[in-house]
């Protein structure tokens, strides 16, 4: 019986690229895979059709000279005798196992892992984020044990060879007609049984414990910006190394402050005859006071720029200034004294207080 043609038993275009015809050999050899159909004759044909297909394919020259020359194209060699470990077709068909059996090294023993990355929310004063300052934190944490060196044993004769896979740390197997070799489940793929644990960390290797450390924040940090410290996280599984810890950093609140990138916000409040008359007032800075000049006639809301005392950028670049946003501060009681002179400021302006019954009688006259 002639052959089918490649591109048509995958499903796939003539210039389909090498992702898709990843993606579509995957389908097809999990639907026709033969431990999903046991016994079925047809299933078992179809998968390796597929197989078939995708290892020539796969292969850049085999595809060449396929594309030129179809199935001749490829001489008496023809496709047989599948190389699983060619052209990321290992790497396929782990795949493909694992979703039957689970994930799975495939390669022996299980391989270094990294540990988990921690975080660490720090709240801090204003003025220590704008400054900076050293800070103490203490982390609940799992790191090897002291005891046992990490070895999780209570001696060194406390640990011997995996008896199920003799140290290989996987096990091979017949699967249908293929050999498959996955991770032991006996030792957990690490070759190696305890059978004399430690006595502190009761075999698991790691124990936790609080660690203080001493952590370094620049100056110029807002609420969100994260510190890396390295190798302060958890410990590695089977000799990898420690994740990292990631201080968060939130900032608090200040009374008269508030934060504009590297500039600093405030507003302070100044008399109506500070505003007219102009006048000199100290106005509050992160250190101390800065005098700052209002000229007369100033006007509810404006604002001065001090250059240079706002708050260092994080990065070294620059320092940020101060914004003062005047308030004039309208006084809710006066003597007798003071309404006669404003009174009489008013007069003499052109703009006349005019009574409440004033007020009344004008309103009264623009609907009559």
């Amino acid at each position: 019986m002639a052959k089918r043609d490649y591109y048509e038993t995958l499903g796939v275009k003539r210039d389909a690229s090498e992702q898709e015809l990843k993606k579509a050999y995957r389908q097809l050899a999990l639907k026709h895979h033969p431990d999903r159909n046991p016994g079925h004759k047809p299933s078992e044909d179809k998968f390796k059709e597929v197989s078939e297909a995708y290892e020539v394919l796969s292969d850049p020259q085999k595809r060449h000279r396929y594309d030129t020359y179809g199935h001749a194209g490829l001489g008496a060699q023809g496709a047989g005798g599948f190389d699983f470990n060619r052209g990321g077709f290992g790497d396929i068909f782990g795949d493909i196992f694992e979703d039957f059996f689970g994930s799975t090294t495939g390669r022996g023993r299980i391989r270094p892992e990294r540990g988990a990355d921690l975080r660490y929310n720090l709240e801090v004063e204003f003025e220590e984020a704008a400054f900076g300052k050293e800070a103490k934190i203490r982390i609940p944490k799992w790191e090897a044990c002291s005891e046992c060196k990490g070895t999780g044993a209570k001696s060194s004769g406390g640990v011997r060879t995996c008896p199920t896979c003799n140290g290989a740390g996987s096990v091979r197997f017949q699967q249908g007609f293929f050999t498959i070799s996955r991770t032991c489940n006996h030792c957990n793929g690490e070759g190696r049984i305890i059978s004399d644990p430690c006595p502190k960390c009761h075999g698991k290797k790691q124990v936790h414990r609080e660690k203080t450390l001493t952590i370094k924040i620049p100056a110029g940090v807002e609420t969100g910006t994260r510190l890396r410290l390295s190798g302060e996280g958890e410990p590695g599984s089977s000799g990898g190394p420690p994740g990292d810890l990631y201080v968060v950093i939130g900032v608090k609140d200040h009374p008269i402050f508030a934060r504009d990138g590297d500039d600093l916000l405030c507003e302070v409040p100044i008399s109506m005859g500070q505003a007219a008359l102009g006048t000199k007032i100290d106005v509050p800075t992160l250190k101390d006071r800065a005098p700052l000049k209002i000229p007369a006639g100033t006007q509810a809301g404006r604002t001065f720029r001090l250059k240079g005392l706002g708050i260092a950028n994080i990065k070294g670049h620059r320092v940020g200034d101060l914004i003062v946003k005047v308030k004039v501060a309208i006084p809710t009681k006066l003597t007798a004294r003071q309404r006669e002179l404003l009174e009489e400021f008013s007069k003499l302006s052109g703009d006349p207080v005019a009574s409440e019954e004033g007020i009344f009688e004008k309103v009264k006259n623009i609907f009559e």
